[in-house]
């Protein structure tokens, strides 16, 4: 009897019609057409299927695995219904997106949540990130907002698509822990307006300071695109506080990603100043954090090395 997950089927040509049909969703139109997201990398799909996301298609390359993890990965992927498909490290070069693959690609169906489908506790904390220009910020909003314990992510009048394989990498997969909501400033405005939250707009302009409120109640910090900053909207609000962080050098703002992440963490501070329980004992994680290449990582690296080679083949 055929084992996906032990002899999977084996595809050693880029020409491939699913390797070509997988190597056209790094465009947004394709992935629109198809309702298809890219998820490459461990901890990116482990996040992914730990949250419920349920593939359709597994590729893996095993030459470049870079630890001991994958094949129970692999395991969870099959078992939730997903294709699995093994490629040489040619082929995976063709389909990833990044220099130095980890030989995990799966494909499954966007993720889509409205306003409505937000369930918020009684203090909850949200991030409200208007017309973000650049995946990778965006990616790194929903990281910070991950760690700090918000209960969703709004983006409002989208720049970048939420849904392109870049977000999903910068997110560390974080996209898939918590709800992300598109929706226009106005329908942003008017469900957090509606349900009591202490607006935080965040511009240089303010006279207040992000440290001057209580935080501990419900809460939505709002940051904007670097060069243009929030809408008026935001501040034509009676509901929204105008803050910044104070700049003492010579630059008059951060990164959006950046200070995005100073913002949420004078909520967490607060937070924890008032109950030190709500965080968790430090985490054990399989591929060593941040750094995922584990034991062996001279050698996987070199292996990855080899497969960036094979890309321009």
């Amino acid at each position: 009897m055929h084992d996906p997950v032990a002899n999977p089927l084996l595809l050693t040509s880029p020409s491939n019609p699913r390797i070509k049909q997988i190597a056209k969703l790094r465009q947004r139109s394709h992935r629109d057409a198809a309702g298809a997201l890219l998820v490459e990398g461990y901890r990116e799909l482990k996040r992914a299927i730990d949250n419920g996301w349920k593939p359709q298609t597994l590729v893996s390359c095993p030459e470049i695995w870079l630890g001991k993890h994958e094949t129970a990965l692999v395991e969870r992927c099959v078992a939730a219904g997903a294709a699995h498909f093994r490629v040489v490290p040619s082929v995976f070069a063709k389909i990833s997106a990044r220099d130095r693959p980890d030989g995990l690609l799966a494909v499954g169906p966007q993720l889509r949540f409205a306003l409505k489908d937000l369930s918020l506790p009684p203090d909850a904390l949200v991030v409200v990130a208007e017309s973000i220009e650049k995946p990778g910020n965006l990616g790194t909003i929903l990281r910070s907002a991950d760690a700090a314990g918000a209960a969703a992510v709004i983006v409002c009048d989208r720049c970048t698509d939420v849904q392109n394989p870049n977000v999903v990498r910068a997110s560390v997969g974080t996209l898939f822990s918590l709800p992300v909501v598109e929706t226009s400033t106005a329908e942003a405005l008017e469900f957090l307006c509606s349900r009591n939250f202490r607006i935080l707009a965040s511009t240089p302009h303010a006279e207040a300071f992000y440290t001057d409120y209580d935080l501990t109640g419900r809460t939505a910090v709002v940051v904007g695109a670097e060069q243009v900053g929030l809408r008026d909207a935001w501040f034509d609000s009676p509901a929204c506080t105008a803050v910044r962080i104070p700049m003492l050098g010579q630059c008059d703002s951060l990164n959006v990603a950046s200070a995005t992440t100073i913002l949420l963490y004078e909520v967490v501070r607060q937070r924890v100043a008032r109950d030190r329980s709500i965080v968790p004992p430090p985490a054990l994680h399989e591929h060593g954090g941040d750094d995922p290449h584990g034991d062996g990582q001279h050698e996987a690296v070199a292996r990855m090395d080899s497969a960036r080679l094979h890309r321009n083949v």
